[in-house]
């Protein structure tokens, strides 16, 4: 008697069943395997970024803000980018674009530059910047600048981290104002005016971490520290982690805002 042999049976391709996956086929799925987890990874990161972003803002303190709103002297524009702030029945010929430090509220820093605007006739443009970190805020100059059309000289300046990304838009600007602050980018050739302001007592943006940086900007420029103040100072949002404790109330701070600011934007209008 005769019997057919098979190793294996058929299975519905008509393959044999134990046949191998070829090498290609599972190579793809590997492939697909490992571009799905790097996906996902993708996601998960992002969506952590906006999370963290989000969470643990300063806000601004109440008085200080209802303060400068109800001074008539000033007018104040809200935009979805921008707080504008400009002096009440005059047309301004100088500005200065303030760049926010990391994720503190755009309205923190109104009062504290009030004084300018009140003052010196100059218009402000607080930046709102994208997701509270100025990093990621990757607009440019002009596109604050073109909020108050008649200006024709306009610094850029900012707080802590806002300041470090002032230093990149410098190139598009007459002038660099850096609150609490320093580059990271070398602006040593430039020319342009700076005015820079430490606070004494400064736990983060230390005056020796503004001393380190000082090789960064022009020779001539305008180093200044208030003497008392700390990293939040420069603004109006409670106590920060990290940060010294500062000797001077917020109306001695403004007073020595205010008048640093004054004589800078005195000086650029001379110009």
């Amino acid at each position: 008697m005769t019997t057919s042999s098979s190793p294996t049976s058929p299975d519905e391709t008509g393959a044999p069943a134990d046949t191998p996956v070829p090498k290609r086929r599972r190579g793809r799925r590997v492939l697909w395997w490992i571009l799905g987890s790097i996906g996902a990874l993708v996601v998960l990161a992002v969506v952590g970024i906006l999370v963290w972003s989000q969470v643990g803002v300063m806000a601004a303190e109440p008085a200080p803000l209802a303060e400068v709103k109800a001074d008539p002297a000033i007018e104040i524009t809200d935009t979805s980018g921008a707080i504008i702030l400009t002096p009440a029945g005059t047309e301004p010929e100088t500005g200065l674009v303030f760049i926010p430090g990391a994720k503190v509220d755009p309205w923190a820093y109104a009062n504290n530059l009030s004084g300018l605007v009140a003052e010196g006739d100059v218009a402000v443009v607080v930046t709102k910047p994208w997701l509270n970190l100025a990093f990621f805020d990757l607009r440019p100059l002009s596109a604050f600048t073109d909020l108050v059309p008649g200006v024709d000289t306009w610094a850029v300046g900012g707080h802590s981290l806002g300041g470090v990304r002032a230093c990149q838009l410098a190139g598009d600007a007459d002038a660099l104002v850096l609150f609490g602050s320093y580059c990271a980018n070398d602006l040593s050739d430039s020319g342009l005016p700076v005015l820079s302001i430490a606070g004494s007592e400064d736990g983060l943006s230390t005056p020796e971490k503004i001393a380190d940086a000082r090789p960064l900007l022009p020779t001539d420029a305008d180093m200044q520290v208030i003497e008392g103040a700390s990293h939040a100072s420069f603004g109006d949002y409670g106590p920060q982690a990290g940060d010294g404790t500062p000797t001077i109330d917020d109306a001695q701070m403004d007073e020595a805002l205010t008048a640093l600011l004054l004589g800078f934007a005195e000086e650029l209008a001379a110009q």
